[in-house]
């Protein structure tokens, strides 16, 4: 069975120049508004060490002590509110730079640091801990910074957090969730060296994966023939939509502000079908508070070497016409919501978004993507019921 794979917690919507029959939402991957506990998988076993490299091809080996307190920092992301997948990363990211996940003593600046449980020194100001925070600006006492999971705590902020928003966590930072992963870092950590924090993505990845799933269910998914599809169905019903603006750089018509709409809009009537795109496993199905109403599905897709994950999500879905629930399977062209105009929208539609490689990864257009994948266009009376009921599809 195809495993769920996590979602980020929220999703960040751009609007565009309003017209006819348009709707504009922009979707790009966030996670600050979709519960922590359904984008952030429990962290399993503990491997004794793992490999992974930076972008820049330098390899980083991890102990099992420093495993252990990335998996601190995951637990502690996924049970606060508006963290989701996206900010753990961003944590892990800025945790690998800051120290290398190690919880780093100050002998030169405070002495007493050394009294408690430690995996190194270091001598950078008076900074501390896994995010090598300083005492002198506020992010706690000696004491409080030498525990992993205060740190942990401190950095993601918010309104749960002990600082209460000076210094800064990452739930603090206005529009956290449009920044990259590295950016998004710096904004927490202030760092004089900015561009350092991009290069460890890969790695905070690696960690992810690797403790928050299992070896088992990877397997399956990738190796399992009855969790592969080769159909593509064009997620509205033909005859019915009209395409109101496509994937690019806009200005938001609320906010006025140019920046990535990275779907594709398509106008249609309120209460129109939504067809799921191909078969998968719905990750998130619930509210939030700029698409209105939204659904995140997973997908394993035939590839020309092997298969290939994306995730497809759908906005402004109509009040109470979500049909599916987390974990449920749906098929190609099954019927999964109704077109609506909830959360910030200017009439009923259809925002599209396709994340190769999962939602937390970047969106790509929808537009040549399902031009490549050649989608069937059905008519209303064509789609399935919305459960996973229906026989497994991977014809077509």
């Amino acid at each position: 069975m195809m495993r769920v794979l996590a979602v980020i917690a929220a999703v960040v919507f751009l609007f565009g120049p309003p017209t006819a029959l348009t709707a504009y939402a922009l979707l790009a991957p966030t996670t600050g508004c979709l519960p922590a506990g359904n984008t952030v998988g429990p962290v399993g076993k503990l491997p004794t060490q793992l490999t992974a490299s930076t972008t820049g091809g330098a390899v980083v080996r991890l102990d099992r002590v420093q495993l252990g307190h990335a998996a601190t920092i995951i637990t502690t992301g996924s049970t606060t509110q508006g963290v989701g997948r996206h900010g753990v990363l961003v944590a892990l990211i800025a945790a690998l730079t800051e120290s290398h996940l190690r919880m780093l003593a100050n002998p030169g600046a405070y002495p007493d640091s050394t009294a408690y449980p430690h995996d190194g020194t270091g001598q950078d100001h008076d900074s501390l801990g896994l995010f090598q925070m300083r005492p002198a600006v506020g992010w706690g006492t000696v004491a409080q910074l030498m525990d992993p999971s205060y740190q942990a705590a401190a950095f993601f902020g918010g309104p749960t957090g002990p600082n209460h928003g000076s210094p800064r966590g990452l739930l603090d930072i206005p529009d956290w969730q449009q920044l990259s992963k590295g950016a998004a870092a710096q904004a927490v950590e202030v760092s004089a060296f900015p561009d350092r924090y991009a290069q460890y993505e890969p790695v905070a990845r690696a960690i992810m994966e690797r403790l928050t799933s299992s070896p088992d269910a990877t397997d399956a998914k990738h190796d399992g023939a009855s969790t592969v599809s080769s159909r593509v169905v064009f997620p509205l019903p033909t005859g019915i939509w009209t395409r109101t603006h496509g994937f690019g750089m806009r200005i938001h018509p609320v906010t006025g502000v140019r920046r990535l709409h990275a779907g594709t809009d398509y106008a249609a009537p309120a209460g129109t079908p939504v067809l799921a795109l191909t078969d998968g496993v719905v990750a998130y199905a619930g509210p939030d508070p700029r698409a209105g109403n939204l659904l995140v599905i997973d997908h394993t897709l035939a590839g020309p070497e092997r298969p290939q994950h994306v995730a497809s999500a759908y906005s402004h879905l109509s009040d109470g016409s979500i049909a599916v629930t987390e974990g449920d399977l749906v098929t190609a062209g099954s019927q999964v919501a109704q077109v609506g105009s909830t959360g910030q929208s200017t009439g009923p539609h259809l925002h599209l978004q396709i994340h190769p490689g999962g939602f937390d990864a970047d969106p790509t257009d929808p537009e040549p993507w399902l031009a490549s994948h050649s989608p069937t266009a059905l008519d209303g009376s064509a789609a399935l019921p919305a459960t996973g009921s229906c026989p497994h599809l991977t014809d077509g």
